[in-house]
């Protein structure tokens, strides 16, 4: 149970930021910056509202997928890739085994995996889907 909500925490603090830092015009750090502040310190108040490890890694989860929120509206095609780079932020982060302990920037660059990862997955799908859509129109033509 404490995987999901780590998860859907991961969805959250990617896709919220974004709404707020292109939708809410903040912009990206104010965005990333103000909504990791709401969730560190709501936990800070609180820390008996849930059990001990997810009062902890909750912020850590939603700081680190809010820099995957940070994504330029450029970059990002729709919501599920935000959401899926979180669930693949999430997942990496409960899974680490401490492999980026003693490393600055350990969060940035867990988000800069899952993003990319999540990326890549959207980019791969889509030429899939048209070289299937290729395919049965050369069928139907046939």
């Amino acid at each position: 149970m404490n995987s999901v909500i780590l998860i859907l925490t991961g969805i959250l603090g990617a896709t919220v930021t974004f709404y707020v830092s292109h939708s809410l015009k903040q912009g990206a750090v104010r965005a990333s910056a103000l909504l990791s502040l709401i969730v560190g310190l709501f936990f800070y108040f609180f820390p008996s509202l849930l059990n001990v490890y997810l009062t902890t890694q909750i912020p850590i989860i939603f700081i680190g997928t809010s820099f995957i929120g940070m994504i330029s509206s450029e970059a990002k095609k729709h919501y599920g890739q935000l959401a899926t780079a979180g669930v693949l932020f999430s997942i990496i982060y409960i899974n680490k085994n401490h492999l980026f302990d003693g490393f600055g920037g350990a969060l940035g660059a867990l988000a800069f995996i899952a993003l990319l990862a999540s990326l890549a997955f959207s980019f791969l799908f889509s030429k899939v889907l048209w070289r299937i859509q290729v395919y049965l129109r050369y069928r139907k033509n046939k």
